[in-house]
C-alpha cells in the first residue's frame, strides 16, 4: 500500500472526518466570468453523499466572499455544509447562518478608495477586471495577455505599496488579491477542526493560497493537490474528475466503516 493509499484509508475510517475543500479549480472548472462558476454534477453528488454519512462534515474554504461563495455553490439556508469565505475571514454555520465579523469603518473606506484608484489605473488595459472584496480587492487578468497582465499587476502593487503596505498580498490563477484581514486557509481549517472536533481532515485545493492549509495538515490528515505546481500535499491528481474519484473512494470506505 502506498503512502497516499494509506492516507486515504486513514481519513475514511477516522472517528470524525472534516472534508474541507477549495472551490474554484477543485470542484468547479476555472472560468472567465467568476460568478458563472459551478461545481461539476459528480462533485456535488459525492459531497452530498459524504455530508449524509455519520460523523462527517463537508466545508467549502474559499477566497471568494461569503455572499459570492453561496451563489456559486448554490448553497441555501437548509444546507448542512459549512462555509469559510474570504480565506476564512467570513463563515457560515448550519443552523446559525453567517457569523458577524465586524470591522473598522476606516479599513472599509480605504478599501473603497483603493478599489476606485486601481480601477482608474487599469481602465485602459483590455482583459483586466478589478473585483471589490469584503476585506480588500482582487485584480483579475485571466482574459488579458501576459504583457497587459504584468502592467496591471505592477500598477496595483505600486498603489498598494504606497497606500496600504500592511495589507496581505496573495497570488493565484490569474488573480492578485489584497486584504486588510490576514486570515488564511490554514487558520480556517484549524478553526473548523476545533469547532467540529474533527479527528482527521481532508483538505484539497489547486492553487498557491491552498498551500497554507496543505502545509498545516498533520499526521492522520490527507492533503490533495489538483493539477500542477509545488505542493505539500500527500496526493496529487490531474483534474477535478480524478479528485471526484478519490472522494468517491473515501465515501465507499467510510460508508462501509460507519455501517
Amino acid at each position: 500500500m502506498t503512502a497516499a493509499d494509506a492516507a486515504v484509508e486513514a481519513v475514511a475510517t477516522t472517528e470524525a472526518l472534516l472534508v474541507a475543500l477549495d472551490f474554484d479549480g477543485t470542484l468547479s472548472p476555472l472560468v472567465d466570468e467568476p460568478m458563472s462558476a459551478r461545481m461539476t454534477p459528480d462533485a456535488r453528488a459525492v459531497l452530498d453523499e459524504l455530508a449524509g454519512l455519520p460523523s462527517t462534515t463537508v466545508a467549502l474554504v474559499s477566497g471568494r466572499t461569503l455572499a459570492d461563495l453561496r451563489v456559486i455553490a448554490e448553497h441555501d439556508d437548509s444546507s448542512s455544509w459549512w462555509l469559510m469565505g474570504s480565506h476564512g475571514a467570513e463563515s457560515w454555520e448550519p443552523g446559525a447562518g453567517a457569523v458577524d465579523v465586524g470591522d473598522d469603518p476606516d479599513d472599509r473606506a480605504l478599501r473603497d478608495r483603493l478599489t476606485a484608484a486601481i480601477r482608474d489605473a487599469v481602465a485602459d488595459l483590455p482583459g483586466v477586471r478589478v473585483e471589490p472584496k469584503e476585506f480588500g480587492l482582487g485584480l483579475h487578468t485571466r482574459t488579458a495577455d501576459a504583457e497587459t497582465a504584468r502592467a496591471a499587476q505592477e500598477a496595483t502593487d505600486g498603489i498598494l505599496a504606497a497606500e496600504a503596505p500592511s495589507w496581505r498580498r496573495r497570488t493565484g490563477h490569474d488573480i492578485l488579491e489584497f486584504s486588510f484581514r490576514h486570515e488564511g486557509k490554514d487558520s480556517a481549517v484549524a478553526h473548523l477542526r476545533e469547532r467540529l472536533g474533527a479527528s482527521a481532515v481532508l483538505f484539497a485545493g489547486d492553487d498557491v493560497t491552498d498551500e497554507d492549509a496543505l502545509r498545516s495538515l498533520g499526521a492522520g490528515d490527507l492533503g490533495v493537490r489538483i493539477g500542477g505546481g509545488e505542493t505539500a500535499a500527500t496526493l496529487r491528481v490531474d483534474d477535478i474528475a480524478a479528485f471526484v474519484t478519490v472522494l468517491e473512494q473515501i465515501a465507499r470506505l467510510r460508508r462501509a466503516h460507519t455501517g
